[in-house]
């Protein structure tokens, strides 16, 4: 199942343009992931991701950490949402992430599209979670050898999907 998954996403932890300024080695990240397991007596307990299957429940836990001697200014955060996955919404952590179905345009959770109804209106139609693929939290500074860090879950589908239509 997560050989399907498409892991490029871990190059896509990205940083707004604000902090192109600051040299690569001023600003280090890394991203986690581990599998939920809920225990019989209700706690949560962090596997290895590498055994999920079907319903399970991943955690993604970016972290940035500024190396430097100076600020840097406006980082904002970006943790990747895997194609094949399902946002669980009230996860992300910090609070205030907003959300992506292009990596481009981010507005705040629920997403929402325009949909043409049967008589002729335009309605505002939920977009699916499994349809999200980023999380953005809003810029801020890091200061000098702090760190930043962000997490989201989302659920692996119960039964594997078939090929995607082309568009």
């Amino acid at each position: 199942m997560l050989a399907r998954i498409r892991f490029e996403s871990f190059a896509l932890l990205t940083v707004m343009s604000a902090w192109a300024a600051a040299q690569p080695a001023d600003l280090s990240s890394t991203l986690r992931v581990s599998r939920i397991v809920v225990t019989a007596d209700g706690s949560e307990v962090r596997r290895s991701a590498d055994s999920a299957g079907p319903g399970d429940v991943l955690e993604y836990v970016a972290e940035y950490h500024n190396n430097s001697t100076h600020v840097i200014r406006q980082l904002a955060a970006t943790l990747p949402i895997p194609d094949g996955t399902e946002l669980l919404p009230t996860s992300a952590l910090p609070a205030g992430a907003l959300a992506s179905t292009d990596g481009t345009h981010f507005s705040v959770v629920p997403l929402t599209r325009k949909a043409l109804q049967a008589d002729g209106k335009l309605v505002d139609q939920p977009i699916p979670y499994r349809e999200y693929r980023y999380l953005r939290w809003p810029p801020r500074d890091l200061f000098a050898g702090q760190s930043l860090q962000v997490a989201a879950r989302a659920r692996l589908p119960d039964e594997p999907s078939g090929p995607r239509p082309a568009h």
